[in-house]
Parts: C-alpha cells; structure tokens; sequence
C-alpha cells in the first residue's frame, strides 16, 4: 500500500489542505466527493512536531476530509490511526455515504513516517 501526500495551496476561501493519494487515488475524492477538502496542513503537519497523522501505539480518531457543502452537513471522513508492530493501520472508517468508507489500509511504518517527513518539508514551504 503506498501513501502520497500532498500540499494544495491556500485557496479564496481556505487555508493549504493536504491531498493524500492511497495507491495514486485521492482518498478524500473517492470517499466525500470531488469537491471534499482535505485536512488542513497547520493540523496535520504542524511546523512545531507530529500532526494528527502521526500514529502512535494509541488508537485515536483522525478526521481526513469533508465534502464540499461541510462535514457538519452530511458528516466528516474519519479513519482511527494506530502503530502495530511494523505497520501503521487505518481502520473503522466512518464517511458521510458509507457505502463509500475505504477499506482498512495498512502501511509499512518506515515508508510511512518517512512520506509524513517529507510532506512536512513541502508543507514548510508553503508557510
């Protein structure tokens, strides 16, 4: 499983978000709509240490997108993010049409903290 993800500059009406491609599909896209918004990069990939990607041997509840009317309307894509052993799991999906949550993903947890460094770089240039 390999993870992308990408900063999407500060728009008219909202601040970078990140984009971030599961096997090169837009996980955000595919589950809330083409107009979904990602997570904001000051969250996710805060200049001052890990963000809200970062997975750690706890299990906790991470929002990774809203479609474009808002999450407070039809409801935010939320995954639970947890370290187990050599793998970083995202599980429990809960979408705003759950006919479209994701299946678990697992990734390697050297490839992934190593895509959240270098996202984290590509994000301090957008400051």
């Amino acid at each position: 499983m390999s993870l992308e993800i990408g900063v999407l500059p500060r728009g008219r009406r909202f601040p970078p978000r990140l984009r971030i491609l599961v096997n090169g599909e837009d996980l955000v896209a595919g589950s809330v709509g083409a107009g979904g918004r990602g997570p904001l990069v000051a969250d996710a990939l805060p200049a001052g240490g890990p963000g809200l990607l970062w997975a750690t041997g706890e299990a906790r509840r991470v929002e990774l997108g809203e479609p474009e009317c808002s999450g407070g309307c039809c409801g935010y894509l939320t995954v639970v993010v947890q370290r187990l052993g050599g793998i970083v799991q995202w599980s429990d999906w809960e979408a705003p049409y759950e006919e479209d949550a994701p299946l678990d993903l697992h990734f390697d947890d050297e490839q992934y903290d190593a895509e959240l460094v270098r996202a984290g770089g590509e994000a301090g240039a957008t400051r």
